[in-house]
Order: structure tokens, then C-alpha cells, then sequence
């Protein structure tokens, strides 16, 4: 059932930058370092300490129930490198989606063409029994797959 559309609703930036702060929020709660960006043209909202010279870099973007396709992110350049991760969050089924770069780029889609050329695209799954939801699964509000384990030095 969606939910009826309040007569102050926020706009999607406004839901996104709040967003944001409930994901710092949660990686804290679960004995992340987390660091917040000031500026976000390097598509960083959050840096993540792993140790001393371990870092993640985490793009977080949010969709609202409200939006036409409350799973749908597009419009992202991406640079895929190992230490560069996206956590998506999908209210409607209020879901995190934790996942590096490189997956983003494998289970999205890139533009060939048009306007938006370059620029990736990817669609979450709606419930559990979505077709796509299976490749999914493993991302599901698992933020343990940040708990990389610094490379030791030989």
C-alpha cells in the first residue's frame, strides 16, 4: 500500500542529504570511523577509516517512497576503483543496498547513447520476489562487506 503524499514533502535532495545522515548514523552504531565530507564534488558524502592506510570512499544515495521509481538510481558517473563503494537506500522497501563500485557498474547498466552517455543506471529490486532480487541478495543490509581486511605486509 503506498503511503498518501503529505502536503510538506520534502524534496528529493532533502531526503537525500537526510538520508545520508541516517547511514552515517547506522555505520556508526555499527563501530564505523566514519568521516563526513564537506563538499561533495568528488561524489564522497562519507570516508570510512579502516585502519591507518585503509579508507573507503562511500557515495550514498536515497530514494524516497515518493518518487516515481522509488528503486531506480540513474545519472551516476562512476570511476570504479577498489576502495570506492555506494550504499543505497530504497524506502520503499526499506532497504540498504551495500555494494562496491564495481558491482554497481556489473549489475547496472551504463548509456551509450544520448545525453547521459557514460553515465550508469541501476534498478534495486522491489520485494524479495522481484526477478533481479536474487543478484541482489548478497548486498542486502549487509554492511559487513565493508569490514575489508587491510592487505598485510610481506
Amino acid at each position: 500500500m503506498k503511503k498518501p503524499v503529505p502536503d510538506n514533502r520534502m524534496t528529493p535532495q532533502a531526503f537525500g542529504r537526510r538520508q545520508e545522515y541516517v547511514v552515517i548514523a547506522e555505520l556508526l552504531k555499527r563501530g564505523f570511523d566514519v568521516f563526513k565530507t564537506l563538499v561533495d564534488d568528488k561524489k564522497i558524502d562519507c570516508v570510512i577509516r579502516l585502519s591507518d592506510k585503509k579508507y573507503l570512499d562511500v557515495q550514498i544515495k536515497a530514494r524516497s517512497i515518493y518518487a516515481k521509481h522509488p528503486t531506480f538510481f540513474a545519472g551516476m558517473r562512476i570511476e570504479p576503483r577498489p576502495n570506492y563503494w555506494f550504499i543505497f537506500f530504497t524506502e520503499a522497501n526499506d532497504t540498504f543496498w551495500v555494494m562496491p563500485s564495481s558491482k554497481v557498474i556489473e549489475l547496472g547498466h551504463t548509456l551509450k547513447s544520448g545525453e547521459n552517455v557514460g553515465k550508469a543506471e541501476i534498478n534495486m529490486p522491489k520485494s524479495d520476489r522481484s526477478s533481479n532480487a536474487p543478484k541482489f541478495e548478497k548486498y542486502k543490509n549487509n554492511f559487513d562487506l565493508l569490514n575489508i581486511k587491510p592487505k598485510e605486509k610481506r
